[in-house]
């Protein structure tokens, strides 16, 4: 009989640091911009106008409890953070995917992310957790494959976690011997999601958190 986990939203701070880290990882990988030659209208009004200041990136809002997540090292796609919640640590491997694709093509979602987090004060080791980027489809199962292995995984709202929570250990192995991880999923409108994330950098990162947060 497998065993099934009782699952809670995000913890606060995770969801918090999140929210933080979008805007860093952004500017890790920012998106190449191919310029455009100027016309003639906008050649003269840069000639009337003194350039822009450039605008001064908004300072990140703390996590509960006061602390900003903190870099502790990246490895490849995988930065390693810690941060506080109520006074209370907490460690976590983030990574955003490598390469996305939805059906029907070019569907509008917001950023996803997956993180491997580490709360000593809640005993939790290595739970793995995944923001998808919409709402999945109520009652919907996501798939993850790495390399040969399958996992199934509870939605709730954007998140997904391991269904059979003693999978998760090995799962988390996997995950340090692989090469990639896919995740399909499906939204409550029909979107179908097909998510790679790159998992060179995670054994170097989860070891760093171990070493944070014993």
């Amino acid at each position: 009989m497998r065993t099934i986990r009782v699952y809670r939203s995000i913890p606060l701070a995770l969801a918090a640091a999140i929210g933080l880290l979008t805007a860093a990882l952004a500017q890790q990988n920012p998106p190449a911009k191919q310029a455009k030659p100027a016309t003639k209208s906008e050649t003269k009004s840069e000639a009337k106008s003194p350039p822009a200041k450039q605008a001064k990136q908004p300072a990140p809002n703390p996590v509960p409890g006061g602390a900003q997540p903190t870099l502790l090292g990246q490895f490849g796609d995988w930065g390693a953070y810690t941060a506080s919640n109520g006074g209370k640590k907490l460690c976590y491997a983030l990574a955003k995917p490598s390469s996305q694709a939805t059906e029907p093509a070019n569907r509008p979602r917001d950023p996803a992310y997956i993180f491997v987090s580490t709360r000593p004060s809640e005993n939790v080791r290595n739970e793995l957790s995944i923001v998808i980027g919409y709402p999945f489809k109520p009652g919907y199962e996501a798939s993850v494959d790495i390399g040969s292995a399958k996992y199934v995984m509870y939605t709730q709202a954007d998140g997904a976690w391991i269904k059979n929570a003693a999978e998760e250990a090995r799962m988390v192995d996997a995950m340090r011997r692989g090469s990639d991880l896919v995740i399909t999923g499906e939204s409550g409108r029909g979107t179908k999601s097909t998510d790679r994330y790159n998992l060179k950098g995670l054994s170097q990162a989860l070891d760093r958190v171990a070493q944070e947060c014993k």
